[in-house]
C-alpha cells in the first residue's frame, strides 16, 4: 500500500498481504470507488466524494475522514463546500457530528497552507 494512506492509518501496512489473503476483494472495493466515486455520471465526482465525505463524518471513521476532506480537495471541491457538507454533518450529528467535520475540515485545510497533509493520495 502507499505511504500516503499508510499515514492516514498504520493498519494499511498490511494492506498487501491482506489483499492476498482475501483474495481480491480490496482490489474489487478499489474498483467500485473508482466507478462510483472518482468518475462523473449523473452527480459530478465532486458531489459524490464530498457525499461520501459526509458519510464518512457520520459514521466516525476517521481514517475516511481524512481521505475523503483530501480527496475532496484534488476533485475540486472548495472550502466553502467542504463547509457546507461539514455543517449538514454537525447539524445531523450534534456535538459528536460537529467534532468529526472539525477533523474533516482540519485536514481539508491542512492540504492547502503549505503545510504537509496528514497525507497524500494516490
Amino acid at each position: 500500500m502507499n505511504d500516503q494512506l499508510t499515514r492516514i492509518e498504520p493498519a494499511y501496512e498490511h494492506f498487501t498481504d491482506f489483499a492476498r489473503a482475501t483474495h481480491g476483494t480490496t482490489g474489487a472495493i478499489q474498483g467500485m470507488r473508482r466507478k462510483a466515486l472518482y468518475s462523473d455520471g449523473a452527480l459530478p465526482a465532486k458531489v459524490k466524494v464530498l457525499g461520501a465525505l459526509l458519510w464518512s463524518i457520520a459514521a466516525r471513521c476517521e481514517p475516511c475522514v481524512k481521505y475523503y476532506a483530501l480527496k475532496s480537495r484534488e476533485v475540486g471541491a472548495s472550502e466553502a463546500e467542504l463547509v457546507e457538507i461539514c455543517a449538514v454533518a454537525s447539524t445531523m450529528g450534534g456535538c459528536v457530528g460537529e467534532t468529526w467535520a472539525l477533523k474533516a475540515f482540519a485536514a481539508f485545510r491542512s492540504a492547502g497552507e503549505g503545510e504537509e497533509p496528514c497525507c497524500d493520495l494516490p
